[in-house]
């Protein structure tokens, strides 16, 4: 439990300095994200933002994969 928590920690801080990348400021305002807000009620769901971070992590995590297994 400890070392989870550790690694929570961790990745909430890096979370916390990507935040700061503009890059990562505009994920959520993508166009095709949908935002629905009224009178007490708001729901926000990043259906664009969601793709495009699987893609990348899907690339990235290929080219790892492929550079650990390398004979």
């Amino acid at each position: 439990m400890l070392i989870g928590g550790i690694a929570l920690a961790l990745i909430g801080g890096l979370l916390m300095l990507l935040g700061r990348i503009p890059f990562f400021k505009q994920l959520g305002n993508l166009p095709g994200d949908i935002r629905v807000e009224g009178q007490g009620f708001s729901c926000f769901v990043p259906i664009v933002s969601m793709i495009l971070i699987s893609v990348i992590l899907t690339v990235i995590l290929n080219i790892i994969i492929r550079l650990i297994n390398r004979p």
